[in-house]
């Protein structure tokens, strides 16, 4: 990340030969008339934040179409408004008006970027608003027990953006931003995409629809489901479905796991051991309530 020098912005330059220079017959209370565009204002600071994807798998004509940055704004009382909307949480609309209001080009939809960047730009603009240490509590998937962690968010953010070397053999990138890998066992040719903010909202809307009728848990096909275009050249939404339910597990793990690797930047994650059975794993940075609102 990289902080944009927003001094210009706050007022005019002694070197400026174009302004005004007053005059002898000039009064305070000539000077208080000014008008409000005269009036000088503070400008938020901005900062450029590197894109996982490096803008390669959005199409022509989207406009982080081969832009590797994108401008935000430092998170201000404004944003923490938006935070503690019980309005906007209740809707779940919380995160998406946060990208809204931080994200300089209006042109860009918060919900078209790939989850890789939207996850950078959440991070980067928490640390804007409260610094990259982050202190949390997250249970021990051994033991259960409750430890507090201290997370440095913009190693976090580093090592997101690490590229992923692509064995072309297997895998071929489309000129729709897409990649098609072929399965070891059937070998089905099929097409994965990268997911955006539409696609995390209908998938996390399934999931919710699935608790609520108190259905058996279905991640690892809801996921499939998520990012498959196509298999074998038909988009047939029947024909996907019936690979994703048919398909060998050998086949379906390579799928999955093609997704994760060639999905531009890493998941955020730390190295967590456990203060009571010493039990240690590499754990995602969890994006609770108190991400945004540090102890």
């Amino acid at each position: 990340m990289s902080v944009r020098n927003n001094f210009e912005r706050t007022q005019t330059s002694a070197e400026d030969e174009s302004a005004p220079v007053p005059t002898e017959a000039d009064s305070p209370s000539d000077l208080s008339s000014e008008t409000p565009t005269q009036q000088m204002t503070f400008s938020v600071p901005t900062e450029f934040v590197e894109l996982p994807s490096k803008g390669k798998f959005y199409l022509q004509g989207h406009p982080l179409h081969g832009v590797d940055t994108l401008e935000i704004k430092f998170m201000t009382a404004k944003e923490e408004d938006i935070l503690t909307s019980k309005t906007l949480l209740k809707k779940n609309l919380t995160i998406d008006r946060l990208l809204r209001s931080v994200i300089i080009d209006r042109n860009v939809d918060p919900l078209d970027l790939l989850v890789a960047d939207r996850n950078a730009i959440i991070v980067a603009a928490r640390i804007t608003g409260y610094g990259s240490q982050y202190s949390t509590s997250i249970n021990c998937p051994s033991c259960n027990a409750t430890n507090g962690v201290n997370i440095d968010l913009e190693k976090a953010l580093e090592e997101g953006l690490e590229d992923v070397e692509i064995d072309e053999e297997d895998a071929t990138l489309t000129e729709n931003g897409t990649y098609i890998v072929e399965t070891p066992r059937t070998g089905a040719k099929v097409e994965i995409k990268f997911l955006n903010g539409h696609d995390e909202k209908r998938y996390n809307h399934v999931i919710d629809q699935r608790k609520k009728l108190k259905l058996p848990e279905s991640v690892a096909t809801s996921v499939m489901a998520s990012f498959i275009v196509s298999v074998n050249g038909s988009s047939d939404p029947h024909y996907i479905g019936s690979f994703i339910e048919n398909a060998p597990a050998a086949d379906a793990r390579y799928v999955r796991r093609a997704f994760t690797t060639l999905t531009p930047g890493k998941d955020m994650s730390f190295n967590f051991c456990c203060s009571e059975c010493d039990h240690e794993a590499r754990m995602e940075v969890p994006l609770n309530a108190e991400f945004f609102w540090p102890k």
